[in-house]
């Protein structure tokens, strides 16, 4: 980050006195609590965690530090669960982030694929031989969840992944949502939610790291694993 694009040390100093407030707050919330699921308490929760953010973001834009303190996961942060008591019906979102780490890989893959349904020879304007056109290839050929367990092989790399299993008090007509499938998610009809992401692992070491500014081998067909094609 460029110096300036830094935030001030005012602005530092005033994040932390929203903390501050934020944690005064919340302890009053949770004195004068009146259940379990109070929503006063909740809502206090919540601006706790964003000042709590914002202050860990700044001071570490600011003067490269951290705090000691674990922001919640996006578990902590659902509003309380408003769905009906007995779902007829759930719907379960999912999203999957990956990066191009290996695109020689990748290409090769698909090619792979192509090569096996169409049993002809590849030229320079076959879709396998463009990224988009790879990706394409092979997630139609390959269930998702398998392309995350093998994510590898096809020369991807994981990041953020998150799961919602939402309530619904009837299943929805065919073809009535899939112009905008993610468009109505309803945070309080989540039953339950689970996250994956690296953010959570900042203090863990990984031994399969690349170290910075390690580069990637390509890979020819034969380092490649052959494709299980009995699906």
């Amino acid at each position: 980050m460029s110096d300036a694009a830094q935030p001030t040390a005012a602005e530092v100093r005033a994040a932390a006195e929203a903390v501050k407030t934020a944690l005064d707050r919340h302890l009053a919330a949770v004195e004068r609590r009146t259940g379990d699921d109070d929503p006063a308490v909740h809502e206090a929760f919540n601006q706790l965690a964003a000042a709590g953010e914002v202050y860990d973001e700044l001071l570490y834009d600011r003067y490269d530090e951290v705090t000691p303190f674990e922001i919640p996961g996006a578990d902590d942060s659902l509003p309380p669960y408003k769905g009906p008591e007995e779902p007829h019906a759930v719907s379960v979102l999912i999203r999957r982030d990956y990066t191009v780490a290996e695109p020689q890989r990748l290409l090769a893959q698909a090619q792979r694929v192509e090569a096996a349904e169409f049993e002809d020879a590849l030229t320079e304007e076959d879709t396998a031989n463009t990224v988009p056109g790879a990706l394409g290839i092979l997630f139609g050929e390959f269930e998702p969840d398998e392309i995350a367990s093998r994510h590898r092989e096809f020369g991807l790399a994981e990041g953020d992944s998150t799961l919602w299993v939402t309530a619904a008090e009837e299943a929805a007509e065919p073809g009535e949502w899939l112009e905008a499938p993610f468009e109505e998610a309803d945070p309080q009809q989540v039953i339950c939610r689970f996250d994956v992401s690296a953010v959570f692992d900042r203090d863990d070491s990984d031994d399969d790291a690349e170290e910075p500014g390690a580069t990637l081998d390509v890979l020819s067909d034969d380092d490649l694993e052959p494709l299980d094609r009995d699906r």
